[in-house]
């Protein structure tokens, strides 16, 4: 029996580019603008670790300087999703389903992210396979623009 994730009230989950893109005024950051002011958004702590690496990684803008950005927006407008047993059942469950290493390469960041919503919520991402999944499992997206 596949225990189900206890409900987090939110609206739109931002997938890590999304806030990558907010961060480091990335293509997408005007669409991820617009949905911070529309209130009720998520990430999931995993999805966070990845902003935070890439942005120090590829981008070289230094975690600590990520998390004063960030930090103000986490005490209010976003909220931080923890993930506990049944968030990774779901998880695993979405990725063991939909991923294949030619046609879907949905990671596992992507799989929480997908498990952290619920029916009528928004995944905000520009990841194609991530948007398909989204809308297979009856989730609704906003598809941000990608890099050129």
């Amino acid at each position: 029996m596949s225990r189900q994730p206890k409900p987090v009230a939110f609206g739109d989950a931002l997938d890590a580019y999304a806030l990558i893109a907010f961060l480091i005024g990335g293509p997408a950051a005007p669409q991820v603008r617009a949905i911070l002011r529309e209130g009720d958004t998520a990430v999931a702590t995993v999805n966070l670790i990845e902003v935070l690496d890439v942005a120090d990684r590829v981008h070289g803008l230094p975690i600590a300087r990520s998390m004063e950005v960030l930090e103000p927006l986490l005490d209010g407008h976003v909220t931080a999703i923890s993930l506990d047993s049944a968030f990774a059942q779901r998880a695993a469950e979405i990725r063991a389903k939909h991923y294949h290493r030619s046609s879907c390469q949905i990671s596992l960041a992507d799989a929480v992210l997908l498990a952290t919503a619920k029916p009528r919520d928004r995944i905000a991402t520009a990841d194609l396979d991530v948007l398909a999944v989204a809308r297979s499992e009856g989730l609704e997206v906003v598809a941000l623009v990608q890099r050129s």
